[in-house]
C-alpha cells in the first residue's frame, strides 16, 4: 500500500492533511480525537489492528504524521486533520474532510483532553475555561458532528472516553474532574434522546483508570514537583483494548480496571470518607520527586512539537493487563465456561446418583 500526502490551504482546522490510498477498512471508518499521543494514539493503533480505517483529529502535526504512519503500518487507510476540538467549526470541517476522503463515518471516539495540576484557587480563569472547552465541549462538538453525519444513515457508534474522575473528584484536578462529570450528564441526555427517536446510533462511555501517558509531561503543572498518575497505573493499551472492543460490541458503560470500579462504587457508599482520605493523601499521590525527566512543555493552548507516542515516563510502574478488563470484555466467554462447568457438575452428580 502506497501512501500519498495531500496539501490543503493553511486555515484554522485545515492544515497539512495526510491520507493513504487503499481498500476501505473491513470495519469501516473511525474518527479518534486527540489521537496523536497518549491513550488516543493507543486507540488509533488498536482500531487499525482491528481493521478500521482511522481519521486522527489533533493539533500537533508531528504527532498526526506519526499516527497516520502507525495506521499505514497496519495496512489501513488514514487521514490526519489538524483540529482544535474546542472550536466546533474545526470539528465540523474535519468531519466533512473525513467523509470526503475516507467515506462514511461509522465510529467516532471522543478522547481529546487537557488539564491543569494545581489547587482551584491557583488556576487562572482562562486556563480553567480552556480545560473545560477541550475536555468537555470537545466531546459536545465531536458528538454533534458525528450525529450530523451518522444521522442521515441512522447507524454508527460514538464512544466517549471518560474516567473514574467523572464520578469522584480529586484534589488538584478540579477543571478536569468537572469536565468529565459534565460529559457523563451530557451523554446520558443524548442517549435518552436517541432512544426516544428509536435511533440506530449507539452512544457508549468507557471510563479509564490512571494511565501511563504523555499528559503528565505536558499538562500545565502548578505543583512543586513532577505530576504523576495516582497508582496503580496501567499502560494506555489496556484502555485502548477496551475502546476497540466496545466499538465492535457496544455497551452503554464500561469501567476499565479494578481502581475505576472501586472508586465509582466507593463514592456511592462512602463519599464523605473519601473526601477526608483524598484530602490527606491526594496531594502527595499526584506528585513524584523520583522522576527527573524534564517536562516537554505546556500543551494547554498550543501543541508541543514532536511525536511523543502513547507512553509516558512510568513504564516501569505500569501494568500491561487487567483481569477485570478481560472479564468485562469477555462476558460471553465466561458465561459459556460457567455453563460448561455447570453441565459437568450436573453430569457428575447424575452419575453419582445412578
Amino acid at each position: 500500500m502506497e501512501g500519498t500526502t495531500q496539501h490543503a490551504p493553511q486555515s484554522r482546522g485545515e492544515g497539512r492533511l495526510q491520507a493513504l490510498d487503499g481498500v476501505p477498512g473491513a470495519r469501516g471508518v473511525a474518527v479518534v480525537t486527540g489521537g496523536s499521543a497518549g491513550l488516543g494514539r493507543a486507540i488509533v493503533r488498536a482500531l487499525a489492528a482491528e481493521g478500521w480505517d482511522v481519521a486522527v483529529l489533533a493539533r500537533g502535526e508531528d504527532g498526526l504524521a506519526g499516527a497516520v504512519a502507525d495506521v499505514a503500518a497496519a495496512g489501513r487507510r488514514s487521514l490526519g486533520v489538524p483540529t482544535d476540538v474546542a472550536a466546533h467549526e474545526d470539528v465540523d470541517r474535519a468531519a466533512e474532510r473525513v467523509e470526503q476522503t475516507l467515506g462514511p463515518i461509522t465510529l467516532w471516539v471522543n478522547n481529546a483532553m487537557t488539564g491543569v495540576f494545581g489547587q482551584f484557587v491557583d488556576v487562572a480563569p482562562d486556563d480553567f475555561e480552556r480545560v473545560t472547552a477541550v475536555t468537555y465541549l470537545g466531546v459536545v462538538n465531536g458528538t454533534r458532528a458525528a450525529l450530523r453525519h451518522m444521522g442521515a444513515r441512522d447507524s454508527g457508534v460514538i464512544v466517549q472516553v471518560g474516567s473514574a474522575l467523572a464520578f469522584r473528584g480529586i484534589p488538584l484536578q478540579s477543571a478536569y474532574c468537572g469536565a468529565k462529570h459534565a460529559m457523563v450528564g451530557f451523554t446520558e441526555s443524548v442517549i435518552t434522546e436517541l432512544l426516544h427517536r428509536k435511533s440506530g446510533i449507539t452512544v457508549c462511555m468507557v471510563h479509564m483508570p490512571a494511565l501511563n501517558t504523555v499528559q503528565f509531561s505536558w499538562l500545565k503543572n502548578l505543583l512543586p514537583h513532577h505530576s504523576q498518575p495516582v497508582p496503580p497505573i496501567y499502560q494506555p493499551e489496556v484502555g485502548a483494548e477496551a475502546v476497540a472492543r466496545v466499538a465492535l460490541h457496544p455497551s452503554r458503560t464500561t469501567w476499565v480496571g479494578y481502581p475505576t470500579v472501586g472508586t465509582i462504587l466507593g463514592n456511592r457508599v462512602i463519599a464523605p470518607l473519601l473526601d477526608r482520605y483524598l484530602a490527606r493523601t491526594g496531594y502527595d499521590a499526584q506528585q513524584t520527586t523520583t522522576d527527573t525527566t524534564p517536562p516537554l512543555g505546556v500543551n494547554l493552548y498550543e501543541p508541543v512539537p514532536g511525536d511523543h507516542g502513547a507512553h509516558g515516563d512510568f513504564d516501569g510502574r505500569s501494568k500491561d493487563s487487567s483481569a477485570q478488563v478481560w472479564a468485562t470484555l469477555h462476558k460471553g466467554v465466561l458465561a459459556g465456561a460457567a455453563a460448561v462447568a455447570g453441565a459437568v457438575v450436573l453430569a457428575a452428580a447424575s452419575r453419582r446418583g445412578s
